[in-house]
């Protein structure tokens, strides 16, 4: 049976509820695992219990990680502009930073966006509008 921890509507802070999502924690205690593995958000916490599958992140991680990403790469080859370069000296370092940017970025910012959707009630993290089969379908199975 999960288990049903909740915080009132006054007490969920936005802001530390994101700053413990972009430490991978989770958004409501801040110190169990937000992440079973790389971008898959656990159930539940270890800690806590509260349920963490309820979030619905989708593709808005991979939006922001490539905007940020984006801007970062595009101020350094303004910058790099002004220098005589060679152009393989910028294929050496920013597509490596292309690609390695925007994969260690993902994580904070996924967590970040679960936090917000915790502290802000939305989808099932709001104890009024969730759906108790929906707890009873992805709770852990007890082996026998």
């Amino acid at each position: 049976m999960p288990v049903q921890v909740s915080t009132p509507a006054a007490q969920r802070s936005a802001g530390r509820a994101v700053w413990n999502g972009m430490r991978l924690r989770c958004p409501h205690c801040g110190h169990g695992h937000l992440f079973r593995s790389f971008l898959k958000v656990a159930d539940t916490c270890d800690v806590c219990g509260e349920e963490l599958f309820h979030h619905r992140a989708d593709d808005f991680p991979p939006y922001i990680s490539i905007f940020i990403t984006g801007h970062i790469l595009v101020g350094a080859l303004l910058e790099l502009q002004a220098f005589e370069i060679a152009p393989w000296i910028y294929f050496a370092t920013l597509v490596p930073a292309a690609i390695v940017l925007p994969l260690a970025l993902l994580p904070s910012i996924k967590g970040g966006i679960v936090g917000l959707q915790w502290a802000t009630r939305m989808h099932g993290f709001d104890d009024a509008r969730r759906n108790p089969a929906l707890a009873l379908l992805t709770a852990p199975r007890a082996s026998a």
